[in-house]
């Protein structure tokens, strides 16, 4: 519930919707002309203050951050227009409002201290609200203290940086797999051969000595080479993990939000 010692940090304050969407900065506050309790928030959304839209304070809450009001920002701006310039709301406009607003008028006016029935100066002259805050002069900034005759417009920019994160691991993993080798091995062996010689000076010593006639065997043996297999593990190459970095180009979109400055009440020759 916004109080009356809260008017000087109300005024001026940036005023958001109920989904957190700025709407404005608050211009003048209205008190309850019985209670004194602050009823009504103006707020400035036109070039230089020259549009202003009327906000119940009903159910509003004040932050550091600014003005939290329980309605949507398009309610805000197309809620009656009321002429400020009296420092009052007439029970027309009042009653204007609270429809707009979805509000029960009686129900508002008997929660705001007024006894439902009693007839006070104000009722009689058709005026229930009173300016708290706020002068009214030409000229002035009615969105916060006075400047100069200009306002800053800003805007959000899209910043765009990079953060490391693991994405996934690698291993060396060896494993056993049996295979077929087909070798061609050269292999030797020994065969026997019938060699004749006739009889000469130089061997007939060996031919004759031996009996005249007689029954005689000779032997000899044979030899063969035949394939041996084995295997022998033996180092082949080295296989390692490294790392390196590739740059690639990533599109990001995100939503930036910025001001944007309108004219109320000024017409082409001025421009």
């Amino acid at each position: 519930m916004i109080a009356e010692n809260d008017i000087p940090q109300v005024t001026g304050a940036d005023v958001y919707d109920s989904e957190g969407d700025k709407i404005g900065r608050a211009g003048q506050v209205f008190l309850d002309d019985e209670t004194g309790r602050p009823e009504w928030v103006t707020v400035n959304t036109g070039l230089f203050g020259t549009n202003e839209s009327f906000i119940p304070l009903a159910g509003a809450e004040f932050a550091d951050q600014g003005l939290t009001v329980p309605f949507a920002k398009d309610a805000v701006k197309d809620a009656p227009n009321v002429d400020t310039g009296n420092d009052h709301l007439s029970q027309d406009e009042e009653r204007a409002l609270y429809e707009h607003y979805g509000l029960d008028y009686s129900e508002r006016r008997s929660d705001s201290g007024l006894p439902s029935g009693q007839t006070t100066d104000a009722d009689r002259h058709g005026d229930t609200r009173d300016l708290a805050y706020g002068d009214g002069s030409d000229g002035h900034d009615t969105s916060g203290p006075n400047t100069d005759d200009a306002m800053t417009r800003s805007e959000e920019q899209l910043k765009v940086g990079t953060e490391t994160q693991e994405t996934g691991r690698a291993r060396l993993r060896k494993y056993v797999v049996t295979e077929q080798q087909t070798v061609n091995v050269p292999v030797t062996r020994e065969e026997v051969r019938i060699e004749r010689e006739p009889i000469t000076d130089d061997n007939r010593g060996d031919a004759t000595s031996g009996p005249d006639i007689s029954e005689e065997e000779h032997e000899v043996t044979l030899h063969e080479e035949r394939p041996v297999v084995e295997t022998e593990a033996v180092p082949v190459e080295r296989v390692k993990l490294s790392k390196q970095q590739v740059t690639e180009q990533e599109t990001v979109t995100g939503e930036v939000r910025k001001e944007q400055i309108d004219t109320d009440g000024v017409n082409a020759r001025n421009n």
